[in-house]
């Protein structure tokens, strides 16, 4: 079964095609980094004029990638949220006009699921798993024990890990973005010159960075008003080991609580190779994660998510909308 997925989430244009749910064929991602790197962050407005822009070439080089033509598609699948409303609006409007066009079947799928399942793409993840999902907008705890079955057992209160990346890395210069700036710059660096705050939130599988941020922009501010300059290696790699060890210790605690088979990593920042590392250290399970390029925002694991849901019976409808805070449901386990 040949799914054409589509991602528009945030400020990657992407098409993929998927067999099977298992086995990319294409996998196309037009990236709008550079676009937004002078503003430190997404600017909304840019990112879904860019995606207007590229969507239906994007779509094009899929398909062509995977040698096949519409005939040979059996679905459609989109991200219809959680993210920026005129970015989804742009992917999901483009799925259906081309669903409707050549008579497909149309899958709306949550961005977060989407980067769960990457995981799928590459290995043959087992339930029950606990799937820790960290990115630019979301450091969440998700118990997985089916197909569509999820209980979030913890999420970020304020600021997400990829959130407090990207803000740290604008604080100390190192452009966007953040998380393989702070990657690069903590290399050599000694993670234990700065005591930086951890937020434990006792009785609580919730995230907090917010504290963590600021921490760090009082000692950036602190150095600069005596006119020096930041030890900038030390500080990156402190700020990494402090959001890693709550991040691990939380997932740890969890996964030993529900007695898991597996730990999923997902998301932009499971590509950091600290996280990777301490992760699989500390646990006493098997812990899967994706090659780098999945964990960021793509089209092939929407096209996963969707080969899973499609099978299942799940459909979207013509009124599939988008919904910025789309939050993960639970639909029923399947096996």
């Amino acid at each position: 079964m040949n799914i054409l997925g589509v991602e528009t989430s945030c400020d990657e244009t992407a098409a993929a095609v998927v067999a099977d749910g298992r086995r990319i064929l294409s996998n196309i991602v037009a990236s709008q980094a550079h676009i937004h790197a002078p503003y430190g962050g997404v600017f909304p407005e840019l990112a879904s004029r860019q995606h207007m822009l590229w969507i239906l070439p994007v779509i094009e080089d899929a398909l062509k990638g995977a040698g096949l033509d519409w005939k040979e598609i059996e679905a459609l699948a989109v991200t219809n949220g959680p993210g920026l409303a005129g970015s989804l609006l742009v992917g999901v409007n483009t799925a259906k006009a081309l669903a409707l066009a050549w008579g497909l079947p149309l899958v709306g799928i949550n961005h977060l699921e989407g980067h769960i399942y990457a995981n799928w793409l590459e290995a043959d993840p087992r339930f029950p798993l606990l799937c820790l999902i960290v990115s630019g907008g979301h450091s969440d705890l998700v118990l997985m024990e089916g197909h569509h079955c999820y209980r979030m057992l913890g999420r970020t209160v304020d600021d997400a890990a990829g959130e407090a990346f990207d803000k740290v890395a604008r604080l100390l210069d190192l452009g966007y973005p953040g998380g393989p700036a702070i990657q690069k710059a903590a290399e050599g660096g000694n993670p234990t010159t700065f005591d930086l705050p951890r937020a434990w939130l006792p009785g609580s599988y919730d995230f907090s960075f917010s504290g963590l941020k600021t921490a760090v922009l009082r000692l950036v501010a602190d150095y600069r008003t005596r006119a020096k300059q930041p030890p900038i290696t030390d500080l990156a790699a402190s700020f990494q080991a402090a959001v890693v060890d709550v991040l691990v210790e939380k997932t740890r605690r969890a996964a030993e609580e529900y007695d898991v088979q597996q730990i999923l990593l997902a998301g932009g920042v499971a590509a950091n190779a600290l996280l990777r590392e301490r992760m699989a250290s500390a646990a006493e399970r098997p812990v899967l994660y994706p090659s780098p390029a999945l964990c960021t925002d793509n089209a092939a694991m929407v096209a996963s998510a969707a080969y899973f849901r499609y099978r299942d019976g799940l459909r979207a409808g013509w009124n599939l909308d988008v919904v910025p805070n789309l939050a993960l449901e639970e639909e029923g386990a399947k096996s």
